[in-house]
Formats: structure tokens, sequence, C-alpha cells
């Protein structure tokens, strides 16, 4: 099973992808509670060099409530990460499937609404 949904854009900068993807996934309900730039973080501690790597803490409220009435420790397992990362020319956005990263959780109830974030986070990755 695929644990992503991705899409790949090209003609667009890192940031202007960034913008798009935050604006998308807003559209549908989720806010960014955290931001990791990979990139300057590895270099920071590392002294290694790599492309452009984001990642977004992305949650919708209203369903990350539902998921904690279902299942009181699933916010282990939150926010919903998306990431950015530039890949050549092009920057390809990877959004968690929710379905896959809750398979460990033997709970059909918090399946159904997993399903629906993954509906969602689909729908905000294919209007980027």
């Amino acid at each position: 099973m695929a644990y992503t949904i991705n899409r790949t854009i090209t003609g667009a900068s890192f940031d202007a992808v960034d913008q798009r993807t935050r604006a998308a996934l807003a559209g549908k309900g989720f806010g960014v509670l955290t931001e990791i730039d990979v990139a300057a973080t590895m270099k920071k501690k590392l002294d290694a060099d790599m492309p452009p790597y984001r990642i977004l803490g992305a949650c919708n409220p209203q369903m990350a409530y539902q998921a904690i009435g279902i299942e009181p420790r699933v916010g282990a397992m939150l926010p919903c990460n998306v990431i950015l990362r530039q890949v050549g020319n092009a920057v390809e956005v990877s959004a968690v499937d929710p379905v896959a990263s809750m398979q460990a959780i033997d709970n059909s109830e918090l399946t159904r609404v997993a399903g629906e974030v993954r509906d969602l986070l689909a729908e905000a990755i294919a209007q980027i």
C-alpha cells in the first residue's frame, strides 16, 4: 500500500509551491501547525547540503477532534505531515495517507475518519 499522496509541480519555484500548498490545505480546512526546514536543519546540525525540503504539519481541527474522540491516543500520530522537496527542476508535494498510517490501530470507526481525511488531503494536493 502506498503511504503518501503525491504530486509533482513543474514551472514554479519552491516558495510558490509552498504558498499554493498552504492555500490548498486551508481550502480543505487544514491549518499548518508545524514547519520544519529539513535542509536548514541538516546544514546546521551536520554541515550537510541538500536540496530544499520542508515538512508541514497539517491539521484539520474538526477531523482531529473526531479522531481523538474515537481513539484518545491517536494524537501520537498527528498532525498529517505534508512534505515539499525539490527534485531537479520540479517540486514534489507528498502528503501522508492517513489510512496507511493508521493501520496499526484496529478501529473501524477511526479507519472511516482516516478515509475522510485522506480524501480531503488528496483533493488539496490535486488543487496545487
